[in-house]
C-alpha cells in the first residue's frame, strides 16, 4: 500500500531522517515529531495510518501512549521501537497492543516491511490487558540472538500455545518455560516442572499421569501426578527427548484429545494445563532414528524457541556476568568487578556450558580470587579448565597448540550440525556466514596476543591495518574491550 501516511516520534533527529528517507523512498508521506505532544497533536487531528514511536521519549513512555491512541483512533495500528531491548519492553509492548517491537539498533528493511504488513491489515489479534510484567524478569542479554527471543516470548506470551524450546543445555531454557508462565494468563496457577532424564523408565507414567491404588507392586494409595498437579497453570517437560517411547505415545494422547487417564485408572480426567517442553536433543534425528515419535514431535513444536548458545551472544556476556557476581555478593561472597582485560578474556572462550557454566565461573571468581578487581590474568588462573589443558605446542608451530583434527574437518562438522539443527542450511549467504563466524574469534585471537595493539594484530594475521579495521567493524569487534588485556605476548614479541 502506498501513499499512506506515516507519524514517526523519536527525540533522536538522525533517526527520524533514517526512517523518513526509507519510508519516503516507499512512496509514503511521513510526519516526523521529537515528543509524545507533537504526536498526540498529529493524531488528534486525524493524520497518519501508522505510527511508529520510540519508547523513552522525553515528555513520555511511547508505551503509555498505546492504550489512548486505541481509544482514540481505533485501528491506528502502533509500530513501537526500544534501545532498552529487554524481555520486559517487548511484553510489555505486546500487551498494550503494539502491532511490532522493534529493538534498535534495527535494519531500515524490516521497519519498512512492518509498516507495509501493518497498511496492509495483517495485524494480529490484541491480547486482553494484562498487569505490568514484573521488571527483575530472569532473562538477562540485549544481543541481536536474545532479541529475537524476546519478541518471539512476548508475542506468545497471551497465548496457549504449546511452546518447544530448543538449545544446548546451560542456554536458559527452563528461564523461557518460567518466563511464558510468569508473564502469561496461567500466572495465578502452579508451574510444574519435570526433568524426564531424571526419571526411571519404569516409573515415568506415573510421574506423570499419577495412579490407582493397586495399579502396580508397592502402589499402596492413589497417588496424583504431574498433569494433576498443573491443573489450571503450566506443565515443563524437560529434556522431553529422554522420554521412552511408551509414555510419548500417552502424552501424544493427551495433546491430541485434551484428557488423560492415571495408570490403573478408567476415568478420564480433563488436561487443563499448557506445555511447554524442551530439549538439548536434535528430536528430527532421533525421529529418523526411530527414538521419537514424528507425530508428538509436531504437536509440541507449534511454537520453536530456539536459544542461542552463549559463543553466539558474546557481547552479552558482560552483562551476565556483572548480574552474576551482585547475586553472589548478595549471598555472602564477597563482592567483584571485573576489569576491562577480564572482560575480554571472558567474551574470547567457548563456554561450553553455556550460561550456566558462567554462572558458575564468576561464584568461583567471587569465592577465590584475593582482589576486588579481576584481571584477566585472575580469570585465567581461576577460571582453566581442567577438562580441557592447553597442548603442548607442536614443533615450529610458533605457539599455536597441537589438535588433533584440522580446521577443515571442524567447520565441515560445525556446517553438519547446523544443517541438522535449523533442517537446512540457508538458502543465500552461506559463505559471508561461515566467514564471520571464523573471522570473529580469528580477530579476537589476534587482539588478545597482541594486547589489543591493531598494528601488531595486523602483522600476525598478515592482513594491512585498514583490512583489519574493516575486518574489525564488520564483525562488530572491539579493540577497546581487548586493548588492555595483555595477558598474552605476540609470538617473538618478547
Amino acid at each position: 500500500m502506498s501513499g499512506a501516511t506515516i507519524l514517526v516520534a523519536d527525540d533522536d533527529r538522525g533517526i527520524r531522517t533514517v526512517i523518513r528517507e526509507a519510508l519516503v523512498r516507499s512512496g509514503h508521506s511521513v510526519r516526523t515529531t521529537d515528543s509524545a505532544g507533537g504526536l498526540w497533536k498529529l493524531i488528534e487531528d486525524g493524520l497518519g495510518d501508522v505510527v511508529v514511536t520510540d519508547v523513552l521519549l522525553p515528555d513520555a513512555d511511547g508505551l503509555d501512549l498505546i492504550p489512548a491512541i486505541a481509544e482514540r483512533r481505533p485501528g491506528l495500528p502502533v509500530i513501537v521501537m526500544s534501545a532498552q531491548n529487554t524481555l520486559s519492553t517487548a511484553v510489555r509492548a505486546t500487551e498494550r497492543g503494539a502491532f511490532e517491537y522493534l529493538p534498535k539498533p534495527f535494519d531500515i528493511h524490516e521497519l519498512c516491511r512492518a509498516v507495509d504488513a501493518a497498511l496492509e491489515g495483517r495485524q494480529r489479534p490484541r491480547a486482553e490487558p494484562q498487569p505490568a510484567p514484573p521488571d527483575d524478569i530472569p532473562m538477562i542479554g540485549r544481543s541481536a540472538p536474545m532479541q529475537e527471543v524476546y519478541r518471539t516470548i512476548a508475542r506468545i506470551v497471551p497465548t496457549d500455545l504449546t511452546v518447544l524450546v530448543l538449545g544446548e543445555s546451560g542456554t536458559g531454557k527452563e528461564l523461557v518455560a518460567r518466563a511464558l508462565h510468569d508473564l502469561g494468563p496461567r500466572r495465578a496457577g502452579p508451574f510444574v516442572a519435570v526433568n524426564m532424564a531424571a526419571i526411571p523408565r519404569e516409573l515415568i507414567e506415573s510421574e506423570l499421569f499419577g495412579h490407582e491404588r493397586g495399579a502396580f507392586t508397592g502402589a499402596i494409595a492413589r497417588s496424583s501426578g504431574r498433569f494433576e498437579q498443573a491443573q489450571g497453570g503450566t506443565l515443563f517437560l524437560d529434556e522431553i527427548g529422554d522420554m521412552p517411547p511408551e509414555a510419548q505415545t500417552r502424552l501424544l494422547r493427551v495433546l491430541q484429545s485434551g484428557e488423560f487417564t492415571t495408570v490403573g485408572g478408567a476415568r478420564p480426567i480433563r488436561a487443563d494445563v499448557r506445555i511447554i517442553a524442551a530439549t538439548h536433543k536434535d528430536l528430527r534425528r532421533l525421529i529418523d532414528q526411530g527414538q521419537f515419535r514424528e507425530d508428538l514431535y509436531y504437536r509440541l513444536n507449534v511454537v520453536p524457541i530456539r536459544l542461542p548458545p552463549l559463543r553466539a551472544r558474546a557481547d552479552d556476556i558482560p552483562e551476565l556476568a556483572a548480574h552474576f557476581l551482585e547475586r553472589a555478593a548478595r549471598e555472602g561472597l564477597p563482592r567483584k568487578v571485573l576489569d576491562p582485560s577480564a572482560i575480554a578474556w571472558l567474551k574470547a572462550q567457548s563456554w561450553p556450558g553455556n550460561v550456566r557454566e558462567l554462572q558458575n565461573a564468576m561464584r568461583r571468581l567471587a569465592a577465590l580470587a584475593r582482589d576486588d578487581v579481576v584481571t584477566a590474568s585472575v580469570c585465567e588462573a581461576y577460571l582453566a579448565r581442567d577438562a580441557a589443558p592447553a597442548a603442548e605446542p607442536a614443533s615450529g608451530s610458533a605457539g599455536w597448540p597441537r589438535t588433533t583434527r584440522s580446521l577443515s574437518d571442524l567447520v565441515a562438522d560445525w556446517l553438519e550440525a547446523e544443517a541438522s539443527r535449523h533442517g537446512a542450511l540457508p538458502a543465500e549467504g552461506l559463505y559471508e556466514h561461515v566467514l564471520a563466524e571464523v573471522e570473529r574469534p580469528l580477530l579476537r585471537h589476534a587482539l588478545l596476543r597482541t594486547g589489543g595493539n591493531q598494528l601488531r594484530a595486523a602483522r600476525l594475521l598478515g592482513v594491512n591495518r585498514n583490512t583489519l579495521r574493516k575486518m574489525l567493524s564488520q564483525r562488530a569487534v572491539d579493540p577497546r574491550d581487548l586493548r588492555r588485556n595483555s595477558m598474552r605476548a605476540e609470538p617473538g614479541g618478547g
